[in-house]
């Protein structure tokens, strides 16, 4: 049997040098976020800076979601943990929130005057619009990571469109979807898994 890893879980090409570079990394990642960061993040980690292939960053971004907090910054202390440790850990997510913060209390204070004004009230609903377009040309193009899923791509359709029209059209929460769809589709990955590797020779 070949000790080669199957395309799908290749590792990444590149890696981050040191602590400093995760930290400045993730500054510059955060910095780029207005109205969306999962376009961001995946064009940064994947295809900019290479430290995760696409196949791991949807497998990444998941764990993300379901864990509790922001998904980036679970992210950010998965890629910082993982090459570094708990210091890695913290000098990725450091970068991640560190400008951003001081960015935000500039701001809040320099329109704390205008923010209630209809040319401010407009500018944000145009930035809504914007993050939307975002969030959708990403999910587009994470579509083509589904053709190495276990389960399949159109099994990985099917989930994905019952879990959009759970939260999406019946306005589900989002706790009772996650814990249900959620381990159902671990189930059945598992088996998935499980059979092609005893299909393997």
């Amino acid at each position: 049997m070949s000790d080669a890893l199957p395309a799908s879980h290749s590792a990444a090409p590149h890696a981050p040098h040191s602590k400093t570079d995760l930290f400045v990394s993730f500054t510059w990642l955060a910095m780029q976020g207005f109205g969306g960061v999962l376009a961001v993040v995946q064009r940064e980690l994947v295809e900019k800076k290479q430290w995760l292939t696409l196949d791991e960053f949807v497998e990444d971004w998941a764990v993300a979601q379901i864990l509790p907090g922001p998904n980036v910054v679970n992210l950010s202390l998965m890629i910082g943990g993982r090459h570094f440790g708990l210091a890695g850990a913290l000098a990725a997510l450091s970068g991640l929130l560190l400008a951003p913060t001081v960015l935000v209390l500039l701001i809040a204070a320099a329109v704390a005057g205008i923010a209630d004004t209809p040319l401010a009230q407009g500018m944000l609903r145009g930035m809504g619009a914007v993050s939307a377009g975002l969030i959708a040309a990403v999910g587009i193009k994470l579509m083509g990571a589904l053709k190495n899923n276990p389960m399949g791509r159109w099994t990985c359709i099917g989930i994905a469109s019952v879990t959009f029209v759970a939260i999406g059209i019946l306005r589900l929460p989002l706790a009772w979807v996650l814990l249900t769809l959620g381990p159902l589709a671990s189930v059945w990955a598992a088996h998935c898994v499980k059979q092609r590797t005893e299909m393997a020779p």
